[in-house]
């Protein structure tokens, strides 16, 4: 029976090829760690925290996710590490409420090195059912705001073959680069994501969206503006796609009873884990709610882990799965690489994938140990 004996976290800073600009914030390097789970075998399970270096896109932040991590979430996984079932450590784990993205890093891990003791691939465990997926890309707004900018960004991306292209957009920035867009790739499937920059009042505006074609509109308002996402959805004939509002299968659930999405974008990260993950895909599934899989510039441990969550048979469009070599000019693991447009399962026991030493010991500026005790 496995048993975790050690933790530890690996803090490291990933510059980003080019700045990442959203409504919210730019962002020029990742701030992140990843919690290894050491088994009693000596095998190692990994996980990724994609909190941001500020709580901008949620509560959380790296830095106080990585003192949850130590002083809550490890104390408690101690509780149940001679058995580390992923149901007794998500139940454990979730006596900590909150803190999504901190509790998925430890979650994973320890899902990671169970998988990884039995010689089971984490796309086995989940049902997945496809052997690639398709790859999307998101498009950040460019640092100028010009439109040859964002054309020259975007035929970059449909050179290389991704089946799908998401336009950052806010105030300001959107009728004029979603138009430019379209009238330059008019079949391409497109979407964009405000990432809560608009309110009730801008109904009108975005239902001139609906002329586009396009896929979806990605959360157009604040998170907790239940009401104001019904009044959209309603008004718009372009599907209404949630993203930040959907914290939990509770959240998904309303979200859809009320009508106030016809699309779900499911991050693990945001969720607290793949679990939850799984049960918001079987609830969409069951339903006929599309959903894809968003990132958060993840490394190749954390999208090693959203593609096979990707790979699973309600994933109908394709999620934010890109290339290493969209965020980084070098990864934490063996870059993922696009090929005809879509991203491998990794076929390995557990998530697949490990960090290349050498590139662990030289990203990584911090380190916390922590063995546990018989």
């Amino acid at each position: 029976m496995t048993s975790i004996d050690l933790i530890r976290l690996h803090r490291m800073a990933l510059p980003l090829i080019k700045p990442f600009r959203t409504s919210m914030a730019v962002e020029t390097h990742r701030d992140l760690y990843l919690v290894e789970a050491v088994t009693d075998s000596g095998i190692s399970g990994w996980g990724e925290c994609v909190s941001m270096d500020w709580p901008g896109y949620t509560h959380e932040y790296t830095d106080g996710a990585w003192d949850v991590t130590l002083e809550f979430l490890l104390p408690r996984l101690a509780e149940v590490r001679h058995d580390p079932n992923p149901e007794a450590v998500r139940r454990k784990l979730e006596e900590v409420k909150g803190n999504e993205m901190a509790r998925t890093a430890v979650s994973t891990a320890v899902l990671d090195a169970w998988l990884r003791e039995q010689g089971r691939s984490l796309g086995d465990f989940l049902g997945a059912n496809k052997p690639a997926v398709d790859a999307g890309v998101s498009v950040g707004i460019p640092e100028h705001e010009t439109i040859d900018e964002l054309l020259e960004e975007v035929s970059g991306y449909v050179d290389a073959g991704y089946k799908r292209i998401k336009l950052k957009i806010q105030p300001g920035w959107d009728l004029e680069p979603i138009r430019a867009v379209r009238a330059s790739w008019p079949t391409i499937p497109l979407q964009v994501d405000a990432n809560q920059a608009y309110e009730r009042s801008d109904v009108r505006h975005l239902q001139s969206f609906d002329e586009f074609g396009m896929l979806l509109i990605e959360q157009p308002l604040p998170e907790y503006d239940w009401v104001g996402h019904v009044e959209i959805a309603a008004a718009c004939d372009t599907p209404i796609c949630l993203d930040e509002s959907i914290l939990s299968l509770g959240h998904t659930e309303a979200a859809l009873d009320f009508k106030a999405a016809d699309i779900i974008n499911i991050k693990p990260a945001r969720v607290g884990g793949l679990l939850e993950s799984v049960d918001i895909h079987d609830m969409c599934l069951e339903r006929g709610i599309p959903v894809w899989c968003g990132g958060m510039l993840e490394t190749g441990i954390g999208r090693a882990a959203n593609v096979a969550l990707a790979a699973m048979p309600g994933f109908t469009l394709p999620g934010d799965t890109s290339a290493s070599a969209r965020y980084f000019a070098v990864d934490i693991t063996e870059p993922f690489v696009l090929e005809n447009g879509q991203l491998r399962v990794p076929t390995g026991p557990g998530i697949g994938v490990d960090p290349i030493p050498a590139y662990l010991e030289e990203l990584t500026s911090e380190v916390a140990e922590i063995e546990f005790s018989n």
